[in-house]
């Protein structure tokens, strides 16, 4: 099955579609692809009421992101959100929603996932340039 999922974060978002056998890391390098991201901080899903509880489910670089799918984590328990932290100094927290569910087409079978579908609003500055 193919999920689209919508990332935002600021006055930034994208619909991304991805396999549902694809593990948090595959969704990882999407977003950090999506976001023009350099790969160079540790990063984490978790699954929470808001962006800052800490009663929360993390699914995390160093740990599982590799093995964990998916497809056994959505959809979401109702009242709670699917969010990714990326770089624990800048705390870039994105937001991420569950969309649509469609079955893999014999077309669809040729595409290449995950595929960004598309975006809307300026992208974050990673880094931004500081005044001097």
């Amino acid at each position: 099955m193919i999920l689209t999922l919508k990332i935002k974060i600021g006055g930034w978002s994208c619909d991304i579609a991805i396999d549902d056998s694809s593990t948090f890391e595959d969704l990882h390098y999407a977003i950090q692809g999506a976001v023009d991201f350099d790969n160079d901080h540790l990063y984490e899903f978790f699954v929470a009421s808001t962006e800052r509880s800490r009663n929360r489910r993390t699914i995390t670089s160093y740990e599982d992101a590799d093995l964990v799918t998916l497809d056994t984590t959505l959809p979401i328990a109702r009242g709670k959100k699917l969010f990714y932290l990326f770089d624990y100094g800048d705390d870039w927290i994105f937001q991420v929603l569950p969309g649509k569910k469609m079955p893999l087409s014999m077309e669809e079978g040729e595409a290449s996932y995950p595929k960004l579908l598309s975006e809307k609003g300026e992208k974050p500055l990673q880094y931004p340039v500081c005044d001097e």
